[in-house]
């Protein structure tokens, strides 16, 4: 008799032993990617949080624009090129990208980059729209006098991180940031979440604190948005 319930006692005992072990494999899994995607996303988190104070206040902070223009001649041979595209382009009524040529020489001689750029051709000039975080650009061939004006605004720091904030043409490899830091703060809260679940026993303010977190922005939407 004795010696029954003496093994019996272990084996009463590995069901708690096992529970224990899962839960210490679980926190330590979700601590790890917890503190992977906090990482990861720190730095992105602090930028949306000031932008998001910038863009709330965008009225409040004066901005001064600055206008700068510059203009440049196309050289003969490049100009005709220009025209002959011009005309294709009008007379087929379909898009035509900047021919190669000139792309580099607007590059070299004016700084621009239009290569990609959509083009609008007309009989008499060739207009590019180069719009950018924090401002905006253009250029603009005469094609009768091979005139180049090119048109820059920049409207500071904030409006350019709060550009950044929107996503407002800042191409495809800011956009593919964008969704790897999104993946990450989703995986940041996530576990976050999880955590207060596996800590929410010892903590009895957690629940109310998380439904205070997701009343106050239902409750201001619904009753000061209309």
């Amino acid at each position: 008799m004795r010696s029954a319930a003496v093994t019996s006692a272990p084996q009463a005992k590995d069901p708690a032993r096992a529970k224990q072990k899962r839960r210490a494999w679980w926190l330590k899994q979700l601590h790890t990617w917890h503190w992977i995607s906090a990482a990861i996303s720190l730095i992105g988190m602090l930028l949306f949080s000031v932008t998001g104070i910038t863009l709330n206040h965008a009225a409040d902070i004066p901005t001064k624009p600055v206008v700068a223009r510059t203009q440049a001649v196309v050289p003969a041979p490049l100009l005709a090129e220009l025209q002959a595209t011009a005309k294709r382009a009008v007379d087929d009524g379909a898009a035509a990208a900047m021919p190669d040529v000139a792309a580099a020489w607007l590059a070299e001689t004016l700084d621009v980059r239009v290569a990609g750029q959509a083009v609008e051709w007309s009989a008499d000039e060739v207009y590019v729209s180069l719009p950018r975080p924090g401002g905006d650009a253009w250029i603009n061939v005469d094609l009768a006098s091979g005139t180049v004006e090119r048109e820059t605004t920049d409207r500071g720091v904030i409006s350019y991180l709060n550009d950044l904030h929107k996503g407002r043409h800042a191409g495809f490899a800011w956009s593919v940031f964008l969704d790897v830091f999104a993946v990450a703060c989703l995986l940041f809260s996530l576990t976050g979440l999880w955590l207060l679940h596996l800590h929410s026993k010892g903590r009895r303010l957690t629940w109310p604190l998380v439904g205070f977190g997701m009343l106050v922005p239902m409750l201001v939407a619904i009753i000061f948005i209309h």
